[in-house]
């Protein structure tokens, strides 16, 4: 989405033409702009695997690359910018965990589905903590690795510059972080506190990635998560009581139960969580 000018004469990030259908995939990007078809790749060594995944997102209208290892996979990455990054995790030489982090480090933003045969609630979390936006245990459904690539490709839609200091506008909410104030669809101030602003505001920034307690505690209080400490959910809970409950009709903040949360505007009827 491009930056739509306010009455003000200053740029709002703008969700307005935000599409919630959830029966087509979601358009590509490519540099800014958009084409007709969104493009996947997929980053798995096991050729048998790989062509199997590729048949089925083609089928569903993607356009698919494929890389075999994470040298391969960085560079398509780097120059050729896909829509969604499916990731095998124990790749040879460049694993998926490094390729992530690395991706991170440079500002690389696109959406990556990890997928692995670890499925413990230790590799998920730690793969979504350094920056994956999805996790997959294999044998996974091939039904449900479409399903969550466009999922992933809808979130990429609404995903906001990770810098910048322009209001971020959603359907029925803005987020000033000039003023600090958040403000509903009727123009009322929702009256967070400075610390929960922070909170919606990190979160809205990585807009539709589940962000763990741990890098929230991080980023928002300075401190390392401790396992005990709920400042995090009653923040959310706090956050929730001043948005959420006073919308009708849309829902932002969700949970991820054992992990933690994410910012992703979604119609009521439509929130999971």
């Amino acid at each position: 989405m491009g930056l739509e000018p306010t009455t003000a004469g200053t740029t709002t990030r703008s969700y307005h033409q935000l599409s919630y259908a959830h029966h087509e995939p979601a358009v590509g990007r490519r540099l800014g702009h958009y084409t007709g078809v969104a493009t996947v790749l997929i980053v798995e060594d096991d050729d048998v695997l790989a062509r199997v995944m590729r048949q089925h997102l083609s089928a569903a209208g993607y356009d698919v690359e494929w890389a075999s290892d994470g040298d391969r996979a960085l560079r398509k990455l780097r120059y050729e910018h896909p829509d969604v990054c499916v990731l095998d995790l124990m790749l040879p030489e460049v694993d998926g965990w490094s390729l992530i982090e690395q991706l991170r480090a440079e500002g690389d933003t696109t959406p990556i589905v990890a997928i692995s045969a670890r499925g413990s609630e230790h590799d998920k979390v730690h793969t979504l903590g350094i920056g994956a936006d999805d996790y997959l245990v294999k044998p996974a459904s091939m039904k449900e690795l479409v399903a969550r690539v466009g999922a992933a490709v809808r979130r990429a839609q609404i995903r906001p510059a990770a810098s910048g200091d322009e209001p971020i506008e959603v359907p029925g909410l803005t987020i000033d972080p000039r003023t600090h104030r958040v403000f509903l669809a009727d123009g009322s101030d929702a009256g967070l506190t400075a610390k929960e602003f922070r909170l919606l505001w990190t979160l809205a920034l990585s807009a539709g990635r589940v962000m763990t307690r741990d890098e929230l505690q991080q980023r928002v209080w300075g401190v390392p998560y401790r396992p005990r400490d709920r400042s995090v959910d009653v923040c959310v809970r706090k956050i929730r009581e001043k948005i959420d409950e006073k919308s009708a009709d849309m829902v932002y903040l969700h949970t991820h139960y054992g992990i933690g949360y994410r910012f992703e505007p979604l119609p009521a009827d439509e929130a999971d969580a």
